[in-house]
């Protein structure tokens, strides 16, 4: 499992195991939600933002700040995705103290 981010105690990650379409997990003190990066013709053109079966979502504080997280970096989760599921390379976690706006 991944871990790419750290956001205000959300930990940001891929399963090992992923599919399309690219999309992170977002994990809060036993919570889970995930955001579905949709890119058409090499453009991001939507993040939606989804439950997880089985587990809990995150709550509604939690679940703006990862939301809103996603946005901001949603053009570099991509590229983690095609670094890490393409090229098989390792990705490097990131911890983001700082919120962002």
């Amino acid at each position: 499992m991944p871990k790419l981010y750290e956001y205000l105690g959300i930990i940001i990650f891929f399963w090992s195991n992923e599919h399309e379409p690219i999309h992170v997990h977002g994990e809060y003190q036993g919570r889970e939600s995930k955001a579905e990066i949709i890119v058409e013709d090499g453009s991001i053109v939507r993040i939606n933002i989804e439950k997880v079966k089985g587990r809990r979502p995150l709550e509604a504080g939690e679940l703006k700040n990862f939301e809103n997280f996603v946005a901001h970096k949603a053009d570099d989760i991509v590229q983690k995705w095609i670094d890490y599921f393409v090229l098989h390379k390792k990705i490097k976690f990131e911890r983001i103290t700082r919120r962002m706006k």
